[in-house]
């Protein structure tokens, strides 16, 4: 079922002439259209052509369409159709490179052929995810040869970067995000050279950003978007004002994203980096005109000495930041470290700047350090009004000043051009029917809502079952109690499991729980202890080795985006509801900003965001039309509080279990009716 609310896009009267665009939609989900004839197992669904319409009549008309479409609806192929068969040039913004590859790889291909299209399709990424020859050829001079193993990894780079076209570093097997070879081969805005670097007609980026202006299609990341507003660098300042149509899938996550981009960020990983740049740059280029190491060894000792001020703090702990120094630290240490830094910063750029004519990159160092001068500089006053910050401390630390909301941007870069027509899509984008959630913070509260109904039978298909008898979330005891439910449901199941946990303690705790109590029977993956990919394959797979099994506990980035479809899993554990926590700075500041305009922060903000992480949540259980399944919330909250009721209702219609008799019958049951082994294609 779809549901409309107006906005300033208003629906068509009826009686209304229907836009040529809508009649071809139409006639391509049409039964015996061109997408039956295509896909063997396509068949109509009225959710997804109401959707194709939608964005269809938005696409002739222009304006801006929210469209909140449930898991099933199909709404990769709901926007990209009409799209396509607009003829406009068009802008499509994921949320994540992997569904950027997936999108350009499989399902852009599928419909231009399908649809019988000469189109032009460009992927554009950040510059990070190409391979720069320079700074291959630099590492190459100054990487030791005893790293054996970063070496053997440069060696495969460099072999795979005299066959590869486009130079995006994913295609290149083995190599991780993570690696300390990826920055070594890769450039950023502060390193890359330019029109001066002597490789710029071979550069994988520049010749990314030529084909993407040639290009009908372009596939971007939301990532990517962002930053380029920020910093105007990407290559999308030119894009973007020729682009009539833009697409942007995943778009719940458009608010954190850009946030983090239309801010100020100044990382200690960024530092060391400049100086580990430095170094590998001065010594042949200037080496006896100064004593390199010296100079630099101020910037690195400060930046060390940074990190160290927010002490043995747990990683992903954000320290609020409301004066001059952030919570719980020392405010004269601060200030001190970071005017020495500052001085640092200074005194190298005055060096830097008596040897820039030598060579382009000792310009570029030049320019880097002055940048990060002033990024240094402005930490160290006072913030702005209007703005949030706050430091993430990890194995490094980040200062952050970010804008609570990306509403400005959007209608700046976005909605004032005359005639551009903007689409916005997600499985879930808030739970009332004008979707709040979304649209308040990005400026889109105008905007024409469309929700459309997942097609799936949750009420056959899958049951939420609520323990009474748990420890409250706040007991000590609850962790241990959750994974004690799981490892018992597990058991009974063959693993099939996944546990969703609010926080990175209550994931190590539970997983360490699990690992204790299943080893040797079920194979228990904790997020963390591999890439994710890996992890997520391994899951799969039902396990490795003896395994009866497999069970998968996991937090943050798995909340969403986890496609496990059949009987691979057939239970997913929320540990408790996710509310935002009260004390994140960006949290409490967007808790103030409702309470003095005389909101309720708790029912505008805190149940609101609880409602749509549950629903993420809930949405890794039923992926297909022949899943069943079983959610577990191990919260009594969400059956004994008042506002349960509301959080309930954003979850899928799913049957309810009463009691521990019938969630282990429902359990008995899923294997009951399992297909044999020998029907499962990764038994």
């Amino acid at each position: 079922m779809a549901t409309r609310a107006q906005g300033a896009c208003v629906n068509p009267t009826p009686g209304a002439a229907v836009p040529a665009l809508v009649q071809q939609v139409r006639a391509a989900f049409a039964e015996g259209g061109v997408l039956a004839r295509a896909a063997e197992h396509y068949r109509p669904r009225q959710g997804q052509i109401d959707m194709a319409e939608a964005v269809a009549r938005t696409i002739a008309d222009g304006g801006a369409l929210v469209v909140e479409a449930g898991t099933g609806v199909g709404k990769t192929f709901s926007y990209l159709v009409p799209a396509l068969l607009s003829g406009e040039r068009v802008l499509v913004s994921t949320a994540t490179k992997t569904l950027q590859d997936q999108l350009f790889g499989r399902d852009l291909p599928r419909l231009r052929d399908a649809l019988g299209l000469a189109l032009r399709a460009a992927l554009l990424k950040g510059r990070g995810s190409y391979l720069c020859l320079h700074r291959m050829r630099q590492a190459g001079q100054t990487l030791a040869r005893e790293e054996t193993a970063a070496w053997r990894m440069l060696t495969a780079v460099q072999h795979w970067a005299t066959a590869t076209r486009t130079g995006d570093l994913a295609e290149l097997a083995g190599l991780d995000e993570r690696s300390p070879i990826t920055p070594l081969v890769s450039s950023t805005r502060e390193n890359c050279l330019g029109s001066d670097c002597p490789d710029v007609q071979a550069c994988h980026v520049y010749r990314a950003r030529r084909e993407a202006m040639a290009a009908d299609v372009v596939v971007v990341n939301h990532h990517l978007f962002f930053a380029d507003l920020a910093v105007r660098e990407s290559g999308m300042a030119e894009l973007l004002p020729t682009v009539r149509v833009a697409i942007f899938d995943e778009a719940h996550q458009l608010n954190e994203t850009g946030v983090q981009f239309l801010g100020q960020q100044l990382g200690t990983g960024q530092l060391l980096d400049f100086v580990r740049d430095a170094l590998a740059t001065v010594g042949p280029l200037a080496g006896g005109l100064v004593d390199w190491q010296a100079e630099l060894e101020p910037v690195e000792r400060s930046a060390r000495d940074l990190r160290m001020l927010a002490g043995p703090a747990a990683p992903g702990t954000r320290l609020r930041w409301l004066g001059l120094a952030p919570e719980g630290l020392d405010a004269s240490e601060w200030a001190e470290t970071l005017q020495a830094l500052a001085a640092a910063l200074q005194r190298l750029c005055g060096w830097l700047e008596g040897v820039v004519a030598m060579s382009p990159d000792l310009a570029r160092l030049h320019a880097r350090a002055a940048a990060l001068a002033e990024r240094v500089a402005q930490f160290a006053a006072v913030g702005a009004d209007g703005v949030v910050r706050w430091v993430d401390v990890g194995l490094q630390l980040r200062l952050v000043e970010a804008p609570l909301s990306i509403g400005t941007a959007v209608h700046a870069q976005l909605l004032q051009q005359p005639g551009r027509s903007c689409v916005f899509t997600s499985a879930t984008l808030g739970d009332d029917p004008g979707l709040r959630w979304f649209t308040e913070p990005c400026g889109l509260e105008q905007a024409e809502i469309l929700r459309v109904d997942s097609p799936f039978d949750y009420a056959r298909q899958a049951a939420l079952y609520v323990p009474r008898s748990l420890p409250k979330p706040a007991d000590a005891a609850h962790g241990g109690a959750v994974a004690a439910l799981v490892a018992d449901a597990a058991m009974r199941l063959g693993g099939r499991t996944l546990v969703l946990t609010t926080t990175l303690r209550a994931l190590r705790s539970i997983g360490q729980a699990l690992q204790a109590q299943l080893q040797g029977q079920i194979e228990v993956l904790v997020q963390g202890q591999m890439a994710r990919q890996r992890i997520l394959d391994r899951f799969r797979e039902g396990g490795q080795g003896g395994a009866a099994g497999c069970v998968l506990v996991a937090s943050a980035s798995f909340w969403e985006g986890v496609d496990v479809p059949g009987d691979a899993l057939q239970l997913v554990v929320i540990d408790k509801l996710p509310f935002p926590p009260p004390n994140d700075p960006l949290v409490e500041a967007r808790a103030q900003q409702i309470e003095l305009a005389g909101g309720s922060a708790f029912k505008e903000y805190f149940l609101a965001e609880a409602a749509v992480a549950l629903k993420q949540g809930a949405g890794r259980l039923i992926r297909r039309e022949s899943d069943r399944g079983v959610l577990v919330v191990g919260d009594a909250r969400l059956v004994q509080m008042g506002y349960g009721k509301r959080l309930r209702a954003a979850l899928p219609p799913m049957r309810q279990l009463q009691d521990e008799a019938e969630f282990l019958q429902a359990l008995d049951d899923l294997v009951a009716t399992r297909p044999s082994t020998t029907d499962r294609p990764w038994a």
